[in-house]
């Protein structure tokens, strides 16, 4: 009678014992368990669901395999994997299963699954070990103040990433963008009065999220996405006015350009205060300018293009594109010498 071998796989992000029915069936109905040693943190959670688990100790992937197929050869046989993959045990069973006549059945069973975000908590486990002592001298150093410009650097080539469409780009600099939160969240943790961690940056973008969503999480009647704009508006009035005797965040909004950066780019500022302004009821169409207001002028065009559902900076940044390769074109003729 020839068996089954099954090598029962998990996710190291997912805690331990977190099992599919299908893998507590396979180890129910198992022979025998087996498992590297009993420091394995997937073998001692299947040992404290109660299912017996043999130890082999510390074997060369060629050893290993073989005394599995031998085991299995004879009865139904889990192999719970250990943290490190077993590196070359694959490859080292596949070389058993060709030498052998009838080798016993082998399957791959993965008893938990990533699930979406799971590699975030690998991104926080390489910034603590960057920053932990035996990490990374450059990394320990930084601070909040030192890390600001690279937060900046980074969120300017994520926009051009995204205006220049190509998805491998787009995908690596929102990681760079990722990586400055997590960095400033890690240097968060270390402050001596005051400290908070990654999960409280999350845990407060998910608060916030929920209270300015009650269309969707609440009872909120908002449809479209002005009065979702309307809404967003008045939730955040509400949220400064009890905020106000406290100091900090937002509280204490008096005008149209509280809390706007006064490093964000202008044509981007006058986007948010002209938002405002229509959100808290304000015509755009009466956004104007004096004849030789050429600032008023320029914000008048701003106000145009949101009533026309666009972005001024994206149209400017098109408009230079177009100059751009405009100039470049008068500099050569069809043949590709230098124009005129």
């Amino acid at each position: 009678m020839t068996g089954r071998l099954t090598l029962l796989v998990g996710s190291p992000r997912i805690a331990p014992g977190l099992f599919t029915r299908t893998a507590w069936q396979a180890l129910d109905a198992a022979d025998a368990v087996l498992a590297r040693d009993a420091s394995e943190p997937l073998a001692d959670a299947v040992s404290e669901a109660g299912v017996p688990v043999a130890h082999l100790g510390e074997l060369s992937p060629p050893a290993l395999s073989r005394t599995l197929m031998d085991r299995a050869a004879v009865g139904d046989v889990v192999w719970v994997s250990s943290a490190d993959g077993d590196p070359g045990l694959t490859d080292a069973i596949a070389s058993e299963v060709s030498r052998l006549g009838s080798p016993p059945e082998v399957e791959v069973l993965v008893a938990s699954w990533d699930v979406p975000g799971s590699r975030l908590l690998d991104l926080v486990a390489v910034m603590d070990r960057l920053r932990s002592p035996g990490g990374c001298p450059w990394d320990a150093e930084q601070t909040h103040e030192t890390l600001v410009k690279y937060l900046i650097e980074e969120s300017h080539e994520a926009a051009e990433a995204i205006e220049s469409g190509d998805r491998d780009h787009i995908r690596e600099e929102l990681g760079d963008v990722l990586l400055q939160v997590v960095f400033q969240a890690r240097v968060a943790q270390e402050h001596a009065t005051e400290p908070f961690d990654v999960d409280d940056v999350a845990g407060a973008i998910i608060e916030k999220l929920v209270r300015r969503h009650p269309h969707v999480f609440a009872d909120g009647d908002a449809f479209t996405p002005a009065e979702v704009e309307r809404a967003w508006e008045q939730i955040k009035a509400a949220e400064r006015a009890a905020k106000a005797p406290h100091g900090g965040g937002e509280d204490g909004h008096q005008g149209l350009l509280h809390g706007i950066p006064r490093s964000l780019p202008s044509l981007l500022a006058a986007e948010k205060v002209l938002a405002r302004f229509d959100r808290t009821g304000g015509d755009l169409a009466t956004v104007g300018a004096a004849d030789d207001d050429l600032g008023m002028a320029i914000v008048a065009l701003a106000a145009r293009a949101r009533e026309r559902g666009e972005s001024a900076e994206a149209l400017v940044r098109l408009a230079l594109a177009r100059l751009d390769a405009a100039a470049q074109d008068e500099q050569t003729d069809t043949n590709g010498r230098p124009g005129r």
